[in-house]
């Protein structure tokens, strides 16, 4: 397997080469820019290079966000997780940055093990992106001749072998994919299975997200429950439903990038949906049912 890389960018050498040393020992390959415009340099010389960027917001070169929104302009780095590492902790200040892509927040001074969750979280995310997206590549492009369709899911991984099939309904799939795949895996974990946003954080720090999954899809109160996506097109726009059996939640907190959450370890599916894959996302009722739609 090739070895997950991290672009490290920070003006202060002490405090680079700690991050450099963090990571290395935890596995990654580390690139270290000591600017701005060195670490522009070597994203545009290679941008297929890195698996995240952990990015200084202050700089007296280049700042973080100008870096940071060239990078998001990029169609071929547009998925690359950016982690910003800052003391401006406002809410202005972060939301700033969520706006301009930095989706993964780190608040200096922070921990060696609050570093590598974050890190973790970033890559995980991204290595699940390149994931889907290969596997529309696999898919067969028929589906755009699809105009109705029921399909029922109840495992994670059906779900994003479903959402890589389904995407190929919508004229450019590999944008609908990340979207679908986001939403149905809700579906699964917070729905059927009832995993609260506290209770997956914990799980994702302890690494046994997946075991628990796994665990609770073999409980009686749980094995049965399914969700179900329908696609829909019409002349002028392609629907997607996705439903599950669940008790719902809050959902109004979650449609926009929230400065609270950029410095959790998840929490960024649904509104990256909103703001990537789809033209409007629709919660209906209690949560329990989502509508996203693509005008043709």
């Amino acid at each position: 397997m090739t070895q997950t890389c991290i672009l490290v960018v920070d003006d202060e050498p002490i405090g680079r080469e700690t991050l450099a040393e963090n990571l290395s020992e935890e596995g990654y390959a580390v690139v270290e820019a000591d600017s701005g415009e060195a670490a522009w340099r070597l994203i545009d010389a290679d941008p297929e290079r890195f698996d995240a960027i952990l990015l200084d917001r202050m700089m007296p070169d280049m700042d973080g966000i100008e870096i940071l929104r060239r990078v998001k302009l990029r169609p071929d780095m547009m998925h690359v997780p950016v982690i910003m590492q800052t003391g401006m902790t406002a809410d202005a200040d972060v939301l700033e940055g969520l706006q301009a892509g930095a989706y993964y927040y780190l608040t200096k001074p922070f921990s060696a093990d609050t570093l590598l969750a974050i890190v973790a979280a970033a890559t995980r995310d991204y290595r699940g992106h390149k994931e889907l997206a290969e596997a529309v590549q696999r898919q067969s492009s028929t589906l755009s001749c699809l105009v109705q369709a029921r399909f029922v899911f109840n495992t994670p991984e059906e779900a994003r072998d479903l959402a890589a099939l389904a995407a190929h309904a919508a004229p450019d799939p590999g944008r609908v994919a990340l979207g679908l795949s986001e939403l149905m895996l809700n579906a699964v974990e917070h729905g059927n299975l009832a995993i609260g946003y506290d209770q997956k954080s914990k799980l994702i720090e302890d690494g046994c997200l997946h075991e628990e999954i796994s665990r609770l899809l073999e409980q009686p109160e749980f094995n049965g429950k399914y969700a179900e996506l329908e696609i829909e097109r019409s002349a002028g726009e392609l629907v997607f439903t996705i439903r599950d059996q669940g008790a719902g939640f809050d959902w109004q907190a979650y449609l926009e990038m929230s400065p609270e959450r950029a410095f959790d370890t998840h929490g960024r599916g649904i509104a990256m949906s909103r703001m990537i894959s789809f033209d409007t996302l629709e919660y209906r009722g209690r949560g329990n049912e989502v509508k996203a739609l693509i005008r043709l």
